[in-house]
């Protein structure tokens, strides 16, 4: 008998705190702590025995359940809420059974434990998030004024800064972690019963028949326990049908993969061979090249990146959930909603060990930068040469001076040289100064100042 997922396909997410926090018995387990804080909320308001909030609470042990089991059973009611609450059931006293997922509908349960799940996944990846600001605020810092070939459409643009771009990364990991931040705040239980009217809780008489107690109110009251219970935010309507929490998370979770997956994208384009500007720390090797360092950790992100888009939109396409509780759209919320959470959780586990490690490579930005032959510098050229002897003329003696500097593969300042003895109005320019690429980063240094003040 085949070994059921442990991750072979998966190395992005394999071994890390989010596989953990996303598997099978971790999701039984969630299920199991909501059916125990529902009971518990009812025995808080009045409406079940304290022992038997107790007693639920001893028995919902995963451990003590045959997670393949309840899976294998769910098919006959197309989730495994119901099998395990019959599980649930037989676990505990008779006296107790009447009070186990009383009032509750499977999709309270799943759903309420999803929202564990996720909050329980991404306090890690809160964790790696920050661990990847640090880093990169680091790197920002110490190459503040590092001068490297900035590039647009692939090609080289101006110059700009290592400290700059490093302190880009930061603001996207910072956004993300402001994005999932919120979203784990805001994560809500859910308790609405068969429609989502609480109608059955508003049945249940007191145990204390002397106690006052307000029947119509009963159901908003179990609702702001079981939350509490939870450490989940109480929400102001059930939402079986109302999808808004899964949508957040969804953005979230997608947005923080695409931020990642920008770093990574820049860490593979700036380790190639031919521009080696920077290298991962720890390169993985080649199973038949001994040579090879390749930049694993970014190309799991990578990988990530461009799975997760895909995943949240299956998420939001559930939105259009009609009725007070769907078919079919709540259930394909499942996979790819814990697929998002493993994804985002490899990803920044693997940003947090790819920035700490990730190395630079000053001389290389320093030899990328004349690849050009100070053709890099022209915007520089064009501005200053515009001042003395108008836009026009400045563009037609410059792109005539590139196509030349090309052409006879020389310097651009060489070329220069001989346009300043043409042109007097360019007598006195000091052309090594001017096609200094170091000299041309603009307010790289004050933008990567200004970046790093963010908290």
């Amino acid at each position: 008998m085949y070994e059921s997922d442990v991750g072979l396909l998966a190395p992005g997410r394999a071994g890390s705190p989010a596989e953990t926090a996303t598997g099978d018995s971790a999701f039984l387990q969630a299920m199991l702590d909501a059916e125990a804080a529902l009971t518990r909320a009812q025995s808080l308001c009045g409406l079940a025995p304290a022992e038997a909030g107790r007693a639920v609470t001893a028995a919902a042990d995963a451990s003590r359940f045959d997670v393949r089991d309840v899976a294998l059973r769910a098919r006959a009611s197309g989730n495994p809420v119901t099998p395990l609450v019959f599980d649930l059931v037989d676990a505990v006293e008779q006296n107790v059974r009447p009070y186990v997922h009383r009032g509750a509908s499977s999709q309270d349960i799943l759903d309420t434990a999803a929202m564990l799940i996720a909050a329980r996944a991404l306090a890690p990846v809160l964790d790696d998030l920050a661990r990847s600001a640090e880093a990169v605020a680091r790197l920002a810092l110490a190459h503040r004024n590092t001068p490297m070939a900035g590039r647009t459409l692939t090609q080289h643009a101006v110059p700009t800064t290592f400290g700059l771009k490093a302190a880009g990364w930061r603001a996207l990991i910072l956004d993300a972690r402001d994005r999932l931040s919120a979203v784990r705040e805001s994560l809500p239980a859910q308790l609405g019963g068969a429609a989502g009217t609480l109608a059955a809780f508003n049945t249940f008489a007191p145990i204390d028949e002397a106690e006052v107690a307000d029947a119509d109110g009963r159901g908003l009251a179990v609702l702001q326990a079981f939350a509490n219970e939870l450490g989940l935010a109480e929400p102001l309507l059930p939402w079986l049908s109302l999808r808004t929490p899964i949508a957040d998370l969804a953005g979230a979770l997608a947005f923080t993969a695409g931020a990642l997956g920008k770093l990574a994208a820049d860490v593979l384009t700036l380790s190639r061979t031919e521009i080696g500007e920077v290298t991962e720390g720890k390169g993985g090797g080649s199973s038949t090249m001994p040579h090879k360092a390749n930049p694993v950790r970014a190309t799991l992100i990578a990988a990530a990146a461009r799975r997760a888009p895909g995943l949240a939109a299956t998420l939001y396409g559930s939105l259009a959930a009609e009725d007070e509780r769907p078919a079919g759209s709540w259930h394909a919320e499942w996979e790819p909603l814990r697929e998002l959470l493993r994804l985002v959780g490899g990803a920044a586990n693997d940003a947090a060990e790819l920035t700490d490690q990730l190395r630079v490579v000053p001389y290389a930005m320093r030899e990328n930068l004349q690849l050009t032959d100070g053709l890099i510098v022209s915007e520089r050229l064009a501005a200053v040469f515009a001042e003395r002897i108008g836009r026009k003329r400045a563009k037609e003696v410059l792109v005539s001076a590139a196509a030349r500097a090309r052409a006879e593969t020389t310097d651009l300042a060489d070329v220069l040289g001989d346009v300043l003895d043409e042109e007097p109005e360019l007598a006195g320019l000091d052309l090594s100064d001017l096609t200094e690429p170091a000299r041309y980063t603009g307010c790289a240094g004050a933008l990567t100042d200004r970046a790093l003040d963010r908290g």
